[in-house]
């Protein structure tokens, strides 16, 4: 098949729009484009699998509860999934902190590994643990700017706030992490005079 013959992919506002009328492919394409980024947008804020999957769950089942009244030219579907997770996250994460409980507890390897994996498992729990500690705005612009890779207008739109404010609070998140981890720099195997402490 050549790329001229082949069908292009629909817009997701059309698929919303073909849901909204009952078909369930266009669920089903547009949970297989979106979800995977979701869940690992959640499983980032929240270190927990399980939790990631109720997130993203609940992000869709909200985006087909809004499907019929959605209105073209307003927010990009990726950018109001991302929004809604977001919020339930940051829900999330403040409940846990009223019960007390851990925000990320260690996980041990039992896998026996070399010294690079060891290193790099020591790493992402390090990374893991610097960014459970910085305040939910911090993180979840820092997970997403960093870890999911999106643009600081989109961040904006996300978080509801300018683009000047999202990159205040990337720095200001990239400092406190770079402060929590330069102790361990050379644990980690980092350079002692690299600022960047990225995972």
């Amino acid at each position: 098949m050549t790329d001229a013959s082949r069908t292009p992919e629909p817009a997701d506002p059309d698929l919303l729009a073909r849901f909204a009328t009952g078909d369930r492919e266009a669920a089903r394409m547009l949970t297989l484009r979106h979800g995977p980024r979701i869940h690992a947008l959640a499983r980032r804020m929240l270190g927990d699998a399980a939790e990631a999957e109720d997130v993203t769950q609940e992000a869709m089942l909200r985006l087909w509860r809004i499907a019929p009244d959605w209105q073209t030219g307003n927010a990009a579907v990726s950018t109001w999934l991302y929004r809604v997770a977001s919020n339930l996250c940051i829900d999330r994460l403040r409940r846990r902190r009223a019960r007390n409980m851990a925000v990320l507890p260690d996980r041990a390897d039992p896998a026996p590994g070399v010294a690079a994996r060891m290193q790099d498992r020591d790493r992402a729990a390090a990374l893991a643990t610097a960014l459970a500690a910085l305040p939910d705005r911090q993180r979840l612009a820092g997970v997403l700017r960093h870890l999911e890779e999106r643009p600081n207008p989109e961040i904006a739109e996300i978080l509801g706030t300018s683009v000047e404010a999202v990159e205040s609070l990337v720095a200001r998140g990239r400092r406190a992490l770079s402060d929590r981890l330069a102790p361990r720099a050379a644990e980690l195997g980092y350079e002692a005079a690299d600022g960047q402490m990225e995972g």
